[in-house]
């Protein structure tokens, strides 16, 4: 069923944890960030923090279908958008580090999702009144990843080779900057805002174009960039369930029925 709240959102973000915590599934880090940042926004609206609380539980619940229903789709054999396909793919791909699993993910959502579902939640020129919002919910959502890039030590010890090896800043990794993806979905929402019918879906076509080939520098950077990040991934675990631990940080249904370990 489609999701229409924001607690629907979450049960089905807790669904994908636990299929991937049985499953032992990659594809589980990003939705575990997720749930992350969607209690975040659903604390925050209970809070008052966002001037219109109802237009925000309506972009929570528009923007995250976006991704579940990409996420379903993959699953399902048929073709999500091409900026999700090939996070989607790189769930099954040993070489990535988490983080670039994790920003991947985050790519998808932010640069092709997030300027989609603002403009189709305030379309044309009701656009405006979401912009106060919209930056205090992206406010949330580097909080939350702030923490969880800390919190990734202790499934990846040397993850702080990224600083030490400029990775942070001088390359795609980081040239995914979330403060840059967040400008860039707003300026996409105002370019798809008074669009519609064949003339948005052409945009949003190309769009997901852009967005995909910045996915695939993320998951698969030039050779120089895979070197440095080889012994981060050596000593990384590859066990699923304890990450999906780190990144959820309470385990999932499944995880009571579970035997310890990868």
């Amino acid at each position: 069923m489609p999701a229409e709240t924001i607690d629907d959102v979450i049960r089905s973000l807790d669904a994908i944890i636990d299929w991937a915590w049985t499953s032992k599934s990659r594809l589980g880090y990003f939705a575990a960030l997720y749930r992350r940042i969607t209690r975040a926004v659903k604390t925050g609206i209970e809070k008052g923090q966002f001037q219109n609380g109802p237009l925000m539980e309506r972009l929570d619940v528009v923007f995250a279908s976006r991704y579940l229903d990409a996420f379903d789709q993959f699953r399902a054999g048929r073709q999500p958008s091409r900026a999700w396909r090939i996070a989607f793919r790189a769930g099954s791909w040993r070489y990535p580090i988490v983080v670039q699993q994790l920003l991947a993910g985050v790519n998808a959502h932010i640069n092709l999702d997030l300027g989609i579902a603002a403009a189709a939640t305030a379309p044309d020129d009701q656009l405006p009144s979401l912009k106060t919002d919209f930056d205090q919910i992206n406010g949330v959502l580097a909080g939350e990843v702030g923490t969880v890039e800390k919190e990734i030590a202790e499934v990846s010890p040397l993850i702080g080779l990224l600083e030490k090896f400029s990775l942070k800043t001088d390359t795609v990794i980081i040239n995914f900057s979330l403060e840059k993806a967040r400008d860039f979905a707003w300026s996409q929402a105002v370019n798809l805002a008074p669009k519609s019918g064949p003339e948005l879906q052409a945009a949003i076509n190309d769009l997901d174009g852009e967005v995909e080939l910045l996915g695939r520098l993320i998951v698969s950077p030039p050779l120089l960039i895979k070197t440095k990040l080889f012994p981060i991934r050596l000593f990384e675990s590859n066990h699923v369930r304890p990450i999906l631990d780190v990144l959820a940080r309470t385990k999932p249904a499944a995880a009571a029925v579970a035997t310890a370990g990868g």
